[in-house]
């Protein structure tokens, strides 16, 4: 973990007991038993004066929404480059949305809604540009130095490469939000199964002990599904918007078709764009009500006293039902085989995979390429560390750190031999 300038690693602070806010305890601030409280927070891995105004989890999601790299989230793709229309989803309108979904979930779950969407409004934050096709491209250059994860890296933003404040790198996120960021998805070590720790996280659990073999919060487990939820949602919405598919090719999908059948019944002779924006509601409707009543079934045979109950259940807590999960997987298929893989969509991510990997040649071929920060960053090797890999590491970052505005012009500017023509 890189400390700017002098100042020693802090230990982790204990749980903050007196606020400058008016304490509130859990006989009057309306949330269920299990939930998260700011005041019972694990504290921060470099101990800090609290916020007069705001609880711990509140100052978090701030943070992340003040934070660079969220900013850059407008112009990273989610399936569509940013050049090909100002009404596609974004990384940053998706993680708007999940915060929604996320915090409608909590509200409906009694559970606390700034934590959930501290962890929505900040999971993609170390995603590359273009979406999963730029970070397929970034973890294969990156095979030989460690890989590339980019959950790991959000994790690397927030811990080390957001500079905001003279006395520590990063964002210095309590352990909740971090736990959260961590194991949204489930416990990271997991029994008769050999650990395999991606790099920033490896780093991170000697300094803190973010109990990697339990699940996380049930916040973050809301975070996670919101996410889902989400991104099925929206990407039926971009699709038929682009027209790679109509409301009558998702017929193909048989729940989504009796939503289709339903609408039309409901309002005979309104036109197709309004009448799947009718149907997407009721798609997302279906997810969010689905998960609402499994979550509290499992929460009724649990019978959680308090949050880390939830952290030692014997499974997730927030889940779509079996049937919904049948559901769901029938859905990403229509979605994969009419949209991701759709020739309008695959030849653009042709294009690229090629200014990714282009972009990390030249970078790892001459250092003096990259801007003076990252430049400065490459030759600061750390103690431990192999200048190789972390040249490759630090190039890592800055990719992952572009928008997908400044990839594209990045190489135009390398590797367009007219440029030089003026």
């Amino acid at each position: 973990m890189a400390v700017r300038g002098k100042v020693k690693q802090a230990k982790l602070s204990k749980p903050n007991k007196l606020k400058s806010m008016p304490k509130i305890t859990a006989a009057d601030d309306g949330l269920a038993a299990y939930a998260a409280r700011p005041y019972e927070s694990r504290g921060r891995l470099y101990p800090e004066v609290p916020s007069k105004t705001r609880g711990d989890f509140e100052r978090d999601r701030d943070r992340i929404i003040h934070s660079t790299a969220f900013r850059r989230l407008k112009f990273k793709t989610q399936v569509f480059v940013y050049h090909e229309g100002d009404h596609y989803r974004t990384r940053l309108s998706h993680s708007i949305e999940v915060a929604q979904v996320a915090r409608s979930l909590s509200r409906l779950l009694k559970v606390n809604e700034d934590l959930a969407e501290t962890c929505a409004l900040a999971h993609d934050l170390g995603h590359t540009p273009f979406a999963h096709v730029g970070e397929d491209a970034l973890k294969e250059c990156m095979e030989p130095y460690g890989g590339f994860d980019h959950n790991d890296q959000t994790l690397r933003v927030v811990t080390m490469l957001e500079k905001k404040y003279p006395h520590f790198d990063g964002l210095n996120l309590t352990w909740e939000s971090l736990e959260g960021l961590v194991k949204h998805n489930g416990p990271v070590l997991k029994k008769g199964k050999k650990p395999k720790l991606e790099i920033t996280l490896n780093a991170l659990k000697d300094e803190m002990d973010l109990m990697l073999g339990t699940y996380a919060s049930i916040e973050a487990q809301v975070a996670g599904l919101a996410d889902d939820i989400a991104y099925n949602s929206h990407d039926l919405d971009d699709g038929f918007s682009a027209g790679l598919f109509t409301l009558k090719d998702m017929e193909e999908v048989e729940w989504v078709a009796a939503i289709i059948h339903a609408k039309r019944r409901e309002f005979p002779g309104l036109g197709e764009d309004l009448l799947a924006q009718e149907v997407i509601r009721d798609v997302m409707g279906t997810y969010v009500m689905d998960v609402l009543a499994e979550s509290q079934r499992r929460i009724g045979a649990l019978k959680p006293t308090c949050a880390d109950d939830i952290r030692h259940a014997d499974r997730m807590t927030i889940s779509m039902s079996d049937t919904m999960k049948k559901r769901d997987q029938e859905l990403r298929d229509f979605l994969w085989s009419h949209f991701y893989l759709h020739q309008q969509v695959s030849r653009v991510r042709l294009k690229t995979v090629k200014i990714v990997q282009d972009l990390f040649e030249a970078f790892m071929q001459n250092r003096r390429c990259l801007p003076a920060v990252w430049r400065q960053q490459v030759e600061n090797t750390p103690t431990g560390w192999d200048p190789l890999v972390w040249h490759a590491r630090s190039v890592a970052d800055y990719i992952a750190s572009m928008t997908d505005r400044l990839a594209i012009l990045e190489h135009k500017d390398m590797f367009d031999a007219y440029g030089l023509v003026r």
